[in-house]
């Protein structure tokens, strides 16, 4: 259910976004270093989009799943979770905060320990490994409004002139007098 607020907007609806595209990249870093680059050179960035086409999930493996290591990770997770309840307590009771955050702890390791290997047995053998998932896209497109289109792709022509930022380069981007066109190519339609 929806309530009205007059203090708040309301909340916006999922649209396709518009706009002219005026440059394409290969990873979210470089179409964000292009709209830094147009935001240096006094460009209306609240025209610009950067949109990620043809997303993907990709699950990276990280990690072989042991009973060392899945107990290990149970213990320590109830240990910081024993010790967070205790300190909670202790500022809430009268007994000594040293003997409340120690009962939290050793109860989180068993705690801990316990919900981690009855998590593992189930899964065992099935699922023998520990991931990360991120949300990617193939490429990353930067759209513009109509009205500066024209001016947005120069910018990041210049860009793509300029060569990959320096080791250590940081916030504003200059361009890189060795010239030549390494470096973030915007794709022009």
């Amino acid at each position: 259910m929806t309530t009205f607020s007059p203090l708040r907007e309301p909340a916006a609806v999922p649209t396709p976004p518009t706009g002219w595209p005026i440059g394409v990249y290969g990873s979210y870093a470089e179409a964000q270093r292009a709209v830094e680059y147009l935001a240096g050179h006094d460009f209306p960035v609240e025209d610009v989009t950067i949109v990620g086409v043809e997303p993907m999930v990709v699950e990276r493996v990280t990690a072989r799943l042991t009973w060392k290591r899945v107990l290990a990770g149970g213990a320590a997770s109830g240990a910081w979770s024993g010790l967070f309840l205790g300190l909670l307590l202790g500022l809430f009771s009268n007994r000594p905060l040293v003997a409340l955050m120690s009962a939290g702890l050793v109860t989180g390791v068993f705690v801990g320990l316990a919900s981690a290997a009855v998590g593992y047995a189930v899964v065992r053998g099935q699922r023998d490994f520990a991931t990360t998932t991120q949300l990617v896209a193939r490429r990353y497109d930067v759209l513009c409004e109509p009205r500066h289109a024209e001016r947005g792709r120069d910018l990041l022509a210049e860009l793509a002139v300029a060569g990959p930022p320096r080791p250590g380069e940081q916030g504003h981007l200059e361009a890189n007098a060795a010239g030549g066109d390494r470096g973030l190519r915007p794709s022009l339609p």
